[in-house]
């Protein structure tokens, strides 16, 4: 899902040209969120969501900081969105939802609830969607540099500094109720940071990971509360934001 990338070095000078005013001020961002859904998904009182990393064949799923943000975000509001703890949820269930035997597809849940003891587990937690997290945030590109000295009497650094991170998560929901894929949230967040050496070396941050936590909340919300009465095309939107913290 990295659909903000940027193809070629001369691209990306003249996207910082474009963005470095910004970034003077407060921060350069820019945001895209994508929905599919393929089946109602309007959650009813009592029931509860999962966020659970997706199992990797190779290496780590969604970093748990990321997962514990878009929880907590999740959670409550007017909706009153019931959202268990991830590792709470994983214990509870052993071994069913640990990394190396957790189904595959939803329509193994159905075998899953047949062995015993596991649909009564299901039902006392009251989880009805499992929200499986994948993604990363990474450096994508930098440049520039900073020059820091000292002397008797003064010290100070000189210079300027870049660079760009991407966040790009995706988030498939599952309904252990009904066995299968109810649809899938993404999000991708771009936001280019920098460090000005005046002196005193004055860093402009570009949040770009809390950025994409909060719009993969504000989106599960609205999949979960939405009417999504028939399945509907993907749905994409981009922003760009000023928002970095110096």
């Amino acid at each position: 899902m990295n659909t903000m990338k940027v193809g070629s070095r001369s691209a990306v000078s003249l996207s910082l040209a474009a963005c470095l005013p910004a970034v003077l001020l407060s921060g350069c961002m820019q945001a895209r969120v994508e929905e599919s859904r393929e089946m109602p998904t309007h959650i009813a009182k009592g029931e509860a969501v999962v966020i659970l990393a997706k199992p990797q064949v190779e290496g780590a799923g969604a970093e748990d900081a990321f997962m514990d943000c878009v929880s907590n975000e999740l959670k409550g509001g007017k909706a009153n969105i019931i959202v268990h703890g991830n590792d709470e949820f994983v214990d509870a269930m052993f071994p069913w939802f640990e990394p190396g035997t957790a189904p595959a597809k939803p329509e193994a849940v159905t075998a899953l609830l047949t062995r015993p003891g596991v649909s009564e587990k299901v039902a006392a937690s009251g989880v009805r969607y499992v929200v499986w997290l994948d993604g990363s945030t990474q450096k994508t590109d930098g440049g520039g540099s900073i020059a820091c000295g000292a002397a008797p009497g003064a010290a100070g650094c000189i210079g300027f500094g870049w660079w760009e991170k991407e966040s790009a998560y995706e988030a498939t929901v599952w309904d252990l109720k009904q066995a299968k894929t109810a649809g899938s949230v993404g999000t991708n967040v771009t936001g280019t940071s920098a460090i000005i050496g005046a002196v005193v070396p004055l860093p402009f941050i570009a949040r770009v990971q809390s950025a994409a936590c909060n719009r993969m909340a504000d989106q599960l919300r609205s999949f979960f509360t939405g009417d999504g009465e028939a399945p509907a095309e993907a749905v994409a939107t981009t922003t760009t934001a000023k928002g970095a913290e110096p």
